[in-house]
Order: structure tokens, then sequence, then C-alpha cells
């Protein structure tokens, strides 16, 4: 399948589906799509009411080289060479964000600037595909709905892949070390991405067995306000309720 695809690619095959010799698999992959699609194009299932648009009239291909793909079923076609257009195909700006996630992007946006003060403005706008006056209000807290924000995790809402997010923080966590910026211990932790950090062994507890001896103590010697601890034979009976014979002579003194 080619790398460069024809602009509307569809229109495109069912205009060479209509009007060239070519088959079905040099149309599919001159025109990015499956060879079954190009099929369904061609026996009306697929692309019902969509209007041919050609190839050759519009600059896409050149008619020699239509004449070759005709001639040589092998003969992958090739879209015509713009110079002008070099590097085009990697257009940069904002990530795009469909309508029923944008009103999640606020969020998003404080979860990052909360979290990862470290990325930058830009970094945050690839990944979340906002503009930078919304990040810089929601860093100053100026932002309209400020006061009803809850911080949410942009891969939770959608907006971007972890790999992407941790791809980003390491990214600028790198550049501030390069600056000669020293990080903090939770700046490192972030450094290890959520793969590694979720094989890491968990750290070493001690075993409920034990757990809270550590502040216990034995003191040999019982304290000044504790009370003296009764060490009679309690095996016989009689010895047990017998009362001192100093307490039986009190008793009588008092009779």
């Amino acid at each position: 399948m080619a790398d460069n695809k024809p602009i509307m690619a569809k229109a495109t095959a069912v205009w060479l589906c209509d009007n060239t010799t070519l088959t079905f698999k040099q149309i599919a992959d001159f025109c990015g799509m499956h060879e079954l699609e190009v099929q369904g194009i061609a026996d009306g299932d697929v692309a019902t009411g969509v209007k041919g648009f050609d190839p050759v009239a519009n600059n896409q291909l050149t008619q020699e080289e239509l004449d070759k793909g005709m001639a040589d079923p092998s003969h992958a076609l090739k879209l015509k060479f713009y110079k002008a257009a070099v590097g085009e195909e990697k257009r940069r700006g904002p990530r795009y964000t469909p309508l029923s996630k944008r009103q999640d992007r606020p969020a998003s946006i404080y979860w990052l600037v909360k979290f990862h003060p470290e990325l930058s403005d830009g970094q945050i706008s690839k990944l979340v595909g906002t503009t930078k006056p919304t990040i810089q209000a929601i860093r100053e807290r100026t932002h309209w709905n400020i006061n009803n924000l809850e911080p949410i995790d942009p891969v939770a809402l959608g907006l971007c892949k972890q790999s992407e997010l941790d791809a980003a923080v390491q990214k600028a966590n790198a550049k501030r070390a390069a600056e000669g910026g020293a990080m903090t211990d939770d700046e490192r932790r972030k450094l290890v991405s959520t793969e590694s950090s979720l094989g890491m062994a968990p750290e070493p507890k001690m075993p409920s067995s034990i757990a809270g001896l550590e502040t216990f103590s034995l003191s040999e010697t019982p304290e000044d306000d504790e009370e003296p601890v009764d060490t009679r034979d309690v095996r016989d009976a009689d010895s047990f309720f017998k009362l001192p014979e100093n307490v039986d002579a009190e008793n009588d003194d008092e009779d």
C-alpha cells in the first residue's frame, strides 16, 4: 500500500474502476485502500453515489504512468511528484480532539499542570490538543471555570496514550537535567514509565505476626506506681484464703 495517497482517494478509485483496465490491486495500492473495497466499488456495493475524480486531469497521475499500468498488471502506479509539496505531509499543529471530549480538556490540562509541572506549554498542547493561552490561564488560575475543575488524567480520558505521556515527561526531565536543574525524588520517580513501575517488586513489609513489636519493651523492675505482684502459692486453697497473722491481730483489737 502506498505511503502517499491521491486527494479524494475513494472518488479517484471510482474513476479508475470506470475508465481504466487497471487491476483491483493496482487501484487499491495507488489509492491506499483494500483490494476487496475496490472490488466492492466495481460491483456497485461501495461508494454508491460518489462521483469519479479524474487523477490525470487533476495532476495526481500522468497519462504515461496510467498507460504503463494498463499495459502491465504488475506495474505499481506512482503518484505525480511535486517538489513544492515535500514535507507537507508532516504538517505540525495541535492534536485533533473529538467534540465529545473537548469539554474534558481543561480537566486534563489541570492534571498535567499539577502533577507534571516540568512539561512545557508546547508539550501539553501536543498531548491534549489545546492552545497555549488556555494552558497559561489554568497555570495562573485565571481560567473562567477554574473553581469547578478537577484534575483528571488525560490517559484515562482518552486524550493521549500513556506511552506519549511517558515520552513527554522523560524528555522534559532530560532537558532539565541537561540544563543543570536539580530534580526532586518525586520527579525522579516520574522518569520511570508506567510499565516499568508496575513491574517493580513491592517494598518489603514487616510480617503481621510481629507488627507492633518494634515499640514494645520489657522492663526488669516494675514502676513505682504499679501495684506489687502477689507471689503467694495458690495451689493450696487454704493458704490462698488464709489471711496474714498481723491482719487477724488487728481485727481482734478492734473487737
